[in-house]
């Protein structure tokens, strides 16, 4: 049976907590009991506020503004405001302690929830952060994050949804519902342009303001007016001139004075700067803490005048607004009472990477691989054994579990089927915290060499950022100690190194491989947490005889207002013959029935703190794949990335998977579509290039501290499209195990916000074009709907996202060529046909012009299933 989908601008769904929601603000409580309720619920949390900060002196308001520590604002028992948690995501929720032995769900990337272009589906992810975040005691998710894919150089390229604005602000609304239908909040970040790593403490960003408002608010102002977040992150770098902790026309004039936010605006960490221009900049919180520029300093700048005590005061009412809707204002009903069901984060996890993974060639069918018809498969790649599951940086976190391609396709073969591992090409440049074979702990001393605490751990990574073990202060600290033993599975000359800045001394079996001090190699204290290389350092040692590992480290504090120690203790096995081990490979596959090659990016491509400089896949993989697919005419590809890479080896093998970041489930999801359990749902939320040297925008590095936007609105596909080069796949694309047929597609334009007039229809088969001459008017929300009917011609059933795009039908050069107005799945048996309704936005035909400015004339609904793939076309006016 053929399932249909309609979509429209999407609002909050009845009963969420989201006061700002626009179905709230335009109900007539009159006529509707239940938004009644919520407007009388509105009033009294209102009340509340009010009450309660006409309790607090100057001092006790100041200091709720600032961190009381790394996550958490401070309580005030005496106006019964509990301390606000706050936590990392996007892809799960840390917690407190940044450490392994807190495990945590890790979902897929952003960018491959973004791939699945399904805001439902990113709304029940928000249900299930919700949940981990309860689970953990935190009321403040520090997600979603909604800079675009300006360019595929960008190091937090991964973290990010897409590179077009309505796609980001769809799955952004989805999410933010969903988090806050969970009772817990989001704060929605980076506000704003902060879309590159490179000195992003202290670029200026330069974009005119059409380029801000029709790209890089964009989404942001979609979350406010349609999932009311309930806050806003700002980010470090500057936006023409202020820095946006400081930034009064972009925080007060924008978002606060124009979109109606009335959530709380905290700074990213360390982000603050200055006390009086952030105050009167608009930023509410400044974290971390307890060293801020808020707090006492704060409150001097109120009595010497700098600061007027009713900012104070504003801000003061949006924390315990944030508070009463968590939950955290003793005697205030939270926002949410009635919490979403329980869901299994594993399922989640599995759902949403098999609905992410992308298939951008298959030819010959060579996927799905049917077990029955199968003897042996061999299975390459260093990432088919310890998959790369997560970008780096903040982002990451701990999960208890991970199934690697090699153990999912263990368990989903049968017996029958011989599955062969080699590794062929490692892309790992760096070595990763010691694991296998490890029995460790952390041993934490005093200055005299007293013992504070002991602490086991589960692999050689320390991370203690913010928040130290139960025991020691760091006041006290003086040094850490990892120890344990080592059990080697192999014998030869095993790798260590040392990651961290400072002084280490690291002995294996009674030798010193290492004792000096690692200065850091960047700038910014975090990013140098986040990028530095351990050293190589080599021991000879026997398989299955235990030795005694320990690496001491001297704490040494660093001019930074959170108290960290973060450092590694780094080990590889004996390192084999590259070109042995790509001749095993070959030898595997050639061998096989069919061969998959899983080639990724490493922490020192992909990651926060650094951007790219290369889109090459790193090592030898390039030539492993190529080298495969010689041998084997069913070699399968599936690239473990979370942004672009180069693929010069595309048109040598008959299918290519991208599985994005793929989260902890990846391997058994993996199985799921290679084996054709599922269809691989995805679609490309970017552009994909053939080289790194066609991409139509680069640049990452400022120049006198300025990072000019100089290409405006064309970023992307936009960009793409008017340079003229082709790029490898076009944003949208996505193929299954299944064919559609476009057959129809009419238009229904707005008149004010209902669909009226006579539809325009074109058939395939006829070609037949009409044009709508309805007027548009200035105040609606949409210009109208268009619905598309698509059949499954294949032979199983499938999944399309039915992709709608606007043109204007005469060029304009300060214009793109078309852009994406909206989108819809359908479902459907083989043979059976589908209608998917899609709403376009008025929006789309607007441009900004000292004010949003609808732009008349002649424009073109167009359909298809990506951008350069459109199917179906309808003609229509639009009219000033």
């Amino acid at each position: 049976m053929a399932r249909n989908a309609a979509v429209t601008p999407a609002g909050t769904p009845a009963g969420t907590p989201a006061e700002a929601a626009a179905e709230d603000r335009a109900a007539d409580p009159a006529a509707d009991p239940a938004a009644d309720r919520r407007a009388a619920a509105r009033a009294a949390v209102e009340e509340a506020v009010t009450a309660r900060l006409a309790e607090l002196d100057l001092d006790a308001k100041t200091r709720i503004l600032s961190g009381r520590d790394m996550w958490s604002l401070p309580a005030e028992p005496r106006i019964g405001l509990a301390s606000v948690v706050m936590s990392d995501g996007p892809i799960g929720v840390r917690g407190l302690r940044w450490t392994p032995d807190d495990p945590s769900v890790a979902l897929p990337s952003p960018t491959a929830l973004a791939a699945a272009w399904d805001p439902g589906l990113a709304r029940r992810v928000g249900h299930l952060l919700a949940q981990e975040a309860r689970r953990k005691g935190v009321h403040v998710l520090l997600a979603p994050t909604v800079n675009l894919h300006r360019t595929p150089l960008g190091g937090r390229h991964f973290e990010c949804y897409s590179e077009d604005p309505l796609l980001t602000s769809e799955i952004a609304v989805g999410y933010i519902t969903g988090v806050q239908e969970g009772g817990v909040a989001t704060t929605v970040k980076h506000y704003v342009a902060n879309d590159s790593e490179t000195d992003r403490m202290s670029v200026d960003v330069r974009a005119t303001a059409r380029t801000l408002r029709e790209l890089y608010l964009a989404p942001f102002e979609a979350v406010v007016r349609r999932a009311g977040a309930w806050g806003v992150m700002d980010a470090y770098n500057r936006v023409n001139g202020p820095t946006m902790t400081e930034h009064a026309e972009l925080n007060n004039g924008v978002l606060r004075g124009e979109w109606g936010f009335d959530g709380f605006i905290v700074s990213d960490w360390t982000a603050a700067r200055d006390t009086v221009a952030a105050a009167n900049g608009g930023l509410d919180v400044a974290m971390p803490g307890p060293l801020t520029v808020y707090g006492e300093a704060l409150a001097q700048a109120v009595r010497e005048g700098a600061v007027d005590e009713r900012v104070v005061d504003d801000a003061v009412r949006r924390v315990l607004r944030l508070a009463a809707r968590v939950g955290a204002l003793e005697d205030v009903p939270a926002a949410v009472r009635d919490l979403p069901p329980e869901q299994s984060g594993s399922a989640v996890a599995r759902e949403v990477a098999v609905r992410s993974f992308v298939l951008v060639r298959n030819e010959g069918g060579a996927l799905p691989l049917d077990p029955a018809e199968l003897g042996s498969v061999a299975l390459i790649g260093a990432a088919a054994r310890d998959a790369r599951v997560m970008g780096g940086g903040s982002a990451t976190v701990f999960p208890d579990h991970v199934v690697s391609p090699l153990d999912g396709l263990r368990a989903a073969l049968p017996d029958s089927v011989r599955l062969t591992h080699r590794v062929g090409a490692d892309p790992s440049t760096e070595l990763p915290p010691a694991e296998r074979g490890f029995q460790l702990r952390a041993i934490c001393r005093d200055e005299e060499g007293r013992v504070l605490a002991e602490v086991p751990l589960p692999n050689g990574l320390v991370q203690w950022l913010g928040e130290l073990p139960e025991g020691p202060a760091y006041e006290e600290l003086d040094s850490v100690e990892t120890v344990g033993t080592f059990t080697p599975a192999v014998g030869g000359p095993h790798r260590f190194g040392v990651g961290g800045v400072g002084p280490f001394r690291l002995t294996v079996a009674g030798k010193t491989l290492y004792d000096g001090d690692q200065a850091p190699l960047l700038e910014d204290p975090l990013s140098a947490l986040h990028a530095y290389p351990p050293e190589e350092l080599p021991i000879d040692l026997v398989a299955g005889e235990p030795v005694e590992v320990s690496l001491h480290h001297t704490v040494v504090p660093a001019d930074f207002p959170i108290p960290f120690v973060c450092f590694s203790l780094a080990h590889a096995e004996p390192e084999r013959d590259p070109e042995t081990a790509i001749e095993e490979a070959v030898a595997a596959a050639r061998e096989a029935d069919a061969a998959v090659v899983v080639v990724a990016t490493t922490s020192t491509v992909e990651s926060e703190g650094h951007d790219r400089t290369s889109l090459k896949l790193p090592g030898r993989q390039d030539e492993l794949v190529a080298r495969v697919a010689a041998v084997n005419p069913r070699t399968v590809v599936v690239v473990n990335s979370g942004s672009p890479v180069e693929m010069p080896w595309l048109d040598e093998v008959p299918s290519v998977l991208l599985g994005w970041f793929p989260g902890q489930e990846c391997g058994a999801a993996l199985a799921d579509v290679l084996l054709g359990e599922a269809e691989p749902g995805g679609r490309l939320p970017t552009t994909w290039p053939v080289r790194m040297e066609d991409c139509p925008v680069l640049s990452t590095e400022p120049v006198d501290g300025e990072l000019p936007y100089d290409e405006g609105v064309f970023i992307g596909y936009r960009a793409w499209e008017r340079g003229g080069t082709a790029p490898a796949f076009w944003f949208g694309h996505g193929l299954g195990y299944t064919a559609w047929e476009y057959e129809s597609a009419s238009w229904a334009p707005y008149k004010g916000d209902k669909a009226e007039g006579d539809e325009a229809e074109v058939d395939e088969a006829q070609g037949a074009e009409e044009e709508a001459d309805e007027a548009q008017g200035a105040e609606a929300e949409a210009l109208g709907t268009v619905t598309v009917r698509v059949r499954n011609t294949g032979r199983r059933v499938g999944r399309e996202v039915v992709q709608v795009y606007l043109a204007p039908a005469e060029g304009d050069e300060n214009r793109p060529r078309r852009v994406l107005a909206g989108f819809a799945a359908v479902t459907a048996e083989p043979g059976e046909s589908a209608e998917a309704t899609v709403t376009v936005p008025l929006r789309c035909a607007r441009i900004w012009d000292d004010g949003w400015r609808t732009v008349p004339g002649p424009y073109r609904v167009e359909v298809g299933r990506s951008y350069a793939d459109l199917r179906l076309g309808v003609d229509f006016d639009v009219r000033p």
